[in-house]
């Protein structure tokens, strides 16, 4: 799976957003990030014509299968770092800012370890 830094954000707010909504809209995720709604709009394109989100006759997002395996690795990549730079003691709203950037960096291999050391 290569895909940037961007669109694995998109992907992870579409399944946030999908476990507090009943349905997922582009303004859903306008709103939830604070952009603008053409590079939401843009991104959804893009997300679409890779085949990670469909988008519904009613304008709601689904992630395809492709798409739900990258947001549900990178959320859970953002839970676990959060929880543990919380538990080293950093400020909540910290390490969910720090987790949102290693999410994305750290190897495979890496966050297994991690997983690995907090008995996960």
């Amino acid at each position: 799976m290569n895909i940037n830094e961007s669109a694995e954000n998109y992907l992870e707010t579409i399944l946030v957003l999908s476990r507090r909504l009943p349905n997922v809209r582009s303004i859903d995720v306008v709103n939830e990030l604070n952009f603008k709604k053409s590079s939401v709009s843009v991104a959804m394109k893009n997300l679409r014509e890779h085949g990670y989100i469909t988008v519904g006759e009613n304008g709601f997002l689904y992630l395809t299968d492709a798409g739900k395996e990258i947001a549900e690795m990178i959320y859970e990549r953002h839970h676990v770092l959060s929880t543990w730079l919380e538990e080293l003691g950093v400020d909540k709203q910290i390490a969910s800012e720090d987790a949102c950037k290693m999410e994305h960096v750290i190897s495979k291999e890496s966050f297994e370890a991690i997983k690995r050391h907090l008995n996960l």
